[in-house]
C-alpha cells in the first residue's frame, strides 16, 4: 500500500444557483481514491480577493474599521477587495488599497493565495506586504461598507486581538504571518516558487 494521499476526481458538476459574479453553488460528483463515490459534494465559487498588510514610511500598519455583514459586526481588518475577473492578484492589491484607503506603495511581496473554504473552496484570498505606503488621493472606494482608515503600531495590532477587535479569519492568518517572521519567509517563497 503506498503512503502517497491521492486527489479526489470529479466525475461530474452540474449547478444549482449562479448569482454570478458574487456567487456560484454547484453539486459535483467526485470519485474518492478507494473506489467509493460521492454525490453532491457541494462547491462554492466566489470572487478571489487580496489582502494586505500595509506600512506606512514611519511603519505604521493600515487599517480599516468596517461592518462585516457575516460576522454581523463591526471589525478591524486590513485593506482587502475582489480581484475582478483576468486581473493579477498584485494589482488588484495595488488598485484596491488606492480605492479604499488612497495610499499607495512600491515595494510588494506576495506572501502566497490561500483557498477560504478547505472543501467548499469559497475564494482564494491572496496575501501582499506592502512597505513604504504613503497617502496619494482620498479615498474612493464606493462599497456598501463605511470605512473608517486607521493607522496602528504592530503592538496595537496585538492588542487588537486580544480584545476580539477582528471577526475574519483571513486577517488573522495575514497577523499571524507578519508577526512570525520565520512563517511570512515561507510563505513568501512559496509564492514565489508559483509564479
Amino acid at each position: 500500500m503506498s503512503d502517497e494521499q491521492k486527489p479526489w476526481e470529479v466525475l461530474g458538476s452540474r449547478d444549482l444557483l449562479d448569482a454570478s459574479p458574487y456567487l456560484k453553488v454547484r453539486a459535483e460528483t467526485v470519485q474518492l481514491p478507494d473506489g467509493r463515490t460521492v454525490e453532491n459534494f457541494y462547491q462554492l465559487d466566489q470572487p478571489d480577493f487580496a489582502l494586505m498588510y500595509v506600512e506606512t514610511e514611519d511603519g505604521k500598519v493600515v487599517m480599516l474599521r468596517t461592518y462585516k455583514h457575516g460576522a454581523r459586526r463591526v471589525s478591524l481588518t486590513f485593506p482587502a477587495g475582489a480581484i475582478e475577473p483576468g486581473e493579477a492578484p498584485l494589482t488588484a492589491a495595488k488598485r484596491e488599497l488606492l480605492e479604499e484607503t488612497g495610499y499607495a506603495a512600491d515595494d510588494w511581496t506576495a506572501l502566497g493565495g490561500f483557498v477560504v473554504g478547505a472543501n467548499s473552496k469559497g475564494s482564494t484570498c491572496h496575501m501582499f506586504h506592502a512597505k513604504g505606503a504613503r497617502k496619494v488621493a482620498e479615498p474612493d472606494h464606493g462599497d456598501l461598507e463605511d470605512m473608517r482608515i486607521e493607522l496602528h503600531s504592530a503592538r496595537d495590532l496585538v492588542d487588537a486581538a486580544a480584545r476580539g477587535d477582528y471577526a475574519v479569519l483571513p486577517v488573522i492568518a495575514m497577523l499571524g504571518a507578519m508577526l512570525m517572521p520565520e512563517l511570512r519567509e515561507g510563505l513568501g517563497m512559496a509564492a514565489r516558487s508559483v509564479r
